[in-house]
């Protein structure tokens, strides 16, 4: 199998005029079509510079990264919105929802910007919320709902575009233990009903053992990975083994 994700000798570097900060060294992973990953790391391990450089959203210093076939250092800035636009949806810890605008007008927006047909933005809105279990929340605005609500209409969101990919910064971080677990059912959902490959970034082992590997970075490095068998308890208890091993914070949510 191809991958769809392939990360070739990643190095990334802050500063200049001799003070540089090292975030990333020689990094090298692939992740499958239709894979749910995690990837977890002590504070300052470079997991979020990961998924930045990965996701188009930051450049590498040295290194390749090849997503669906492509060579990202190659795209123009043109080439990349439409890359972005085509392939990859994005999630983060804040919602980043607008305040005035509908739950059902947040989720429609990508696709009402492209000038697509307003009877298929109804279809895919309806079709993704019902995933979601927020179709009864689409008249509603932001502030009227929960938190997890919220989260789930920001992928709602990001998957409306139907990207490959969506990456996903902290996203439970900001949600209660039930609304996290729900958050992340809904993840593996996606994945298996189309398909989507899911990236996640995340210091919580519980959410970590929601995914079908982990890849664990210490001082910009892999320092080890993880993949299930199928039995999320057993898989939880070797990530905490594996933090613990790492020095890393021991977030027992579960």
């Amino acid at each position: 199998m191809t991958p769809v994700i392939a990360v070739k000798n990643l190095t990334k570097l802050y500063g200049g005029r001799g003070v540089l900060c090292r975030a990333l060294y020689q990094v090298n992973l692939e992740i499958d079509p239709g894979e749910f990953v995690a990837v977890m790391g002590p504070s300052g391990s470079g997991k979020t510079t990961l998924l930045h450089i990965i996701s188009t959203i930051d450049k590498p210093s040295q290194g390749q990264i090849i997503i669906d076939g492509r060579e990202t250092g190659g795209l123009k800035e043109q080439e990349l919105a439409l890359f972005r636009r085509d392939v990859i949806g994005f999630v983060f810890q804040e919602f980043n929802l607008l305040d005035n605008m509908t739950i059902g007008d947040n989720i429609a927006l990508p696709l009402t910007l492209n000038n697509v047909n307003a009877a298929v933005i109804l279809r895919k809105v309806e079709e993704l919320t019902t995933l979601f279990g927020i179709d009864d929340q689409l008249d509603k605005y932001p502030y009227q709902l929960s938190g997890g609500q919220k989260q789930r209409a920001a992928v709602c969101r990001a998957l409306v575009n139907e990207p490959k990919i969506l990456f996903a910064d902290e996203p439970t971080g900001a949600l209660d233990s039930k609304a996290a677990s729900e958050l992340l059912t809904c993840f593996r959902n996606v994945r298996t009903q189309y398909g989507t490959t899911v990236v996640l970034v995340t210091h919580d082992a519980s959410a970590a053992s929601y995914c079908d590997r982990v890849f664990f970075l210490k001082d910009g490095m892999i320092s080890g990975k993880l993949e299930t068998n199928g039995n999320s308890e057993a898989f939880f208890k070797k990530i905490l083994n594996m933090v613990a091993l790492m020095g890393g914070e021991r977030n027992e949510r579960l």
